[in-house]
């Protein structure tokens, strides 16, 4: 059997223990962390002028609350979106100058034309989408 195909074969609760111990590591530090605050914070009462909003001197006027233009959450969302897509090709670009033949792919060459057809396709769609984003003119401003 192949040594790369057994190190993957047993996937018991055991193999979680790392994962378990720094999630309670991290929950322990941060709830520490907040009873150690609360123990020997400073307690304020609070008054009208303490919780007044204050930008640099001047006294603040109309509404803190102001609407903004759907264009900013659909820019930043599609920020989002082809950011993570970009995230994929790296693990991608690693994979492809140093992939070793598996036992689904009897040769290298087998392997590195599936990857080439697999980015084709992904690059695709991503250029389809950005191309449908480009047409429905979500990135133009004028109408903001």
């Amino acid at each position: 059997m192949d040594l790369a195909l057994l190190a993957y074969a047993d996937n018991g609760p055991g193999d979680y223990l790392p994962v378990f111990i720094l999630l309670v590591i991290g929950l322990g530090l941060g709830a520490t962390q907040l009873f150690i605050s609360w123990l020997f914070g400073k307690r304020v009462e609070s008054n009208a002028a303490k919780d007044s909003p204050y930008e640099c001197g001047i006294e603040s006027e109309g509404a803190a609350h102001t609407r903004f233009s759907v264009k900013f959450y659909i820019v930043a969302v599609l920020f989002i979106l082809f950011d993570i897509e970009v995230v994929f090709l790296y693990p991608w670009a690693v994979h492809f100058g140093g992939g070793e033949a598996t036992s689904v792919f009897a040769s290298r060459a087998e392997l590195v034309r599936f990857l080439f057809v697999e980015m084709l396709v992904f690059m695709t769609i991503l250029f389809l989408g950005w191309y449908w984003v480009v047409k429905k003119k979500a990135l133009d401003w004028e109408d903001a």
